[in-house]
């Protein structure tokens, strides 16, 4: 029995996972602590509010108010400042039982009446309500504990007034006697514990049934807040949005920019230094970059080694794909010199990093299979910006694009921060005529 209780439903799942079912359970806890203070607050005016009995020299209620009252406070307290171990809940739902069950037991002392008395009090249904509050923790146990403590409870209270007068135990086999007098109808009385354990175990059995449900939810979330951060943002939100299976081949045709980023001299780089020297240049590279693009709008669609490729537009439609583009484009060149500066500063080699931008009609979609997919963009003006980027090399620029592009920014709003130098029909390796292009960063 004690293995049980002490059983952990989350064995076997990752810490963080645990850790992610640990906090709803305390938000509930704290819940709870709040639903008890009102249910206590409320009672303790409806009794305050209410006409007293005359003759009534003894008072139990506000005495047992005022103690639930005192211990529901620093339970709440409690909750607030940390994690209530599972010692601290039994004792909670064992003193919660048995107040209510010594406030029943009083009643035939308060109104001068037999043991029997008592058993007619109306106040038992509080039990329920004690059983549903432990509901809310998705924790079987403590709903099996508060109801087999009821039981008991109501149990001992049928023993006293049984075995109180072993001269008159007051016990009836008549129904209407039961009710028009203090008699005691044993058949009721179990009635009533076998409701309190029935009703015990229906919750306990959906509670076991919502347990799984909640762990699985909090896998699942967790799960997908892992996998989105692989994703960039607005792909993730598509994924958990979309209403239909996703399927590899579906696309829609967009007017998008691309953006391509790349470290000149990063392989060579990359064999002269330790692995962890350059995972750590790596992604000091991407830390400074990948914020720059998203703020200007765009989505990262994938890491290629030291390269970033990016979209304006391809994800969500834009009116401003172009001009998103080359702001980045141009806030990113600004970042690169501030990086490299920082590293010479620190005595530490850094490359440079080359950029470009081409915008055109591009298809967005997923690619693929049913094991793995991915959405990514196809069209001329992906080809082009890579294209580009690689030019920078060729002619010794940090960042292009092409005249049209250039022009469409210019349209959509974009403003310069300096005046860009052009160049007439020059020729790009891969590409069969020559084309206008704009420098943005020498």
């Amino acid at each position: 029995m004690l293995s049980w209780w002490h059983k952990d439903p989350e064995a076997g799942l990752p810490e963080r996972v645990r850790l992610a079912v640990r906090g709803q359970e305390d938000a509930t806890e704290r819940l709870i602590s709040w639903a008890q203070l009102a249910i206590v607050l409320t009672f303790g005016t409806l009794y305050f509010l209410s006409p007293k009995p005359a003759g009534v020299d003894i008072a139990p209620v506000p005495w047992a108010l005022g103690i639930y009252l005192a211990l529901t406070l620093g339970r709440l307290v409690w909750s607030h400042l940390g994690r209530l171990p599972d010692w601290a809940l039994g004792v909670s739902v064992f003193v919660d039982v048995t107040l209510l069950m010594v406030l029943i037991w009083s009643f035939h002392i308060q109104y001068m009446q037999p043991p029997s008395f008592y058993l007619k009090a109306p106040t038992l249904l509080y039990v329920f309500i004690f059983i549903a509050l432990r509901a809310l923790r998705f924790d079987a146990r403590f709903v099996i504990l508060a109801g087999a403590l009821a039981a008991l409870g109501w149990a001992v209270l049928i023993a006293y007034v049984v075995y109180a007068n072993p001269g008159d135990t007051m016990i009836t086999r008549d129904y209407v006697s039961y009710l028009t007098s203090n008699s005691v109808l044993l058949g009721a009385e179990f009635d009533k514990i076998i409701s309190i354990l029935v009703v015990t175990a229906l919750i306990a059995a959906a509670l076991y049934r919502a347990k799984g449900l909640l762990v699985r939810a909090v896998s699942e979330q967790t799960a997908a807040r892992e996998l989105s951060r692989f994703f960039a943002p607005e792909i993730a939100e598509r994924i958990k949005g979309a209403k239909d299976h996703i399927l590899a081949g579906s696309g829609e045709m967009r007017e998008a920019a691309i953006l391509n980023l790349d470290l000149r001299g990063f392989t060579q780089l990359a064999g002269r230094l330790p692995p962890d020297e350059v995972m750590g240049l790596l992604g000091e590279y991407q830390q400074r970059m990948v914020p720059i693009i998203q703020r200007h709008g765009g989505s990262i669609d994938k890491f290629l080694g030291d390269g970033i490729m990016a979209t304006f537009g391809a994800v969500r439609p834009s009116e401003r794909q172009a001009a998103d583009a080359l702001a980045a484009l141009e806030a990113v060149m600004t970042e690169a010199a501030a990086w490299q500066s920082d590293c010479e500063k620190q005595g530490r080699s850094c490359p440079r990093v080359n950029g470009a931008v081409a915008t055109g009609r591009v298809l967005f979609g997923a690619v693929g299979d049913d094991t793995r997919l991915e959405y990514t963009v196809i069209g001329d003006a992906v080809n082009l910006s890579a294209k580009l980027e690689k030019h920078n090399k060729e002619i010794a620029t940090r960042a292009l694009c092409d005249r049209a592009s250039y022009d469409r920014a210019l349209a959509q709003g974009f403003s310069p921060a300096a005046e860009k130098r052009q160049l007439a029909a020059a020729r790009v390796a891969g590409l069969g005529e020559p084309i206008d292009l704009v420098v943005v960063a020498a």
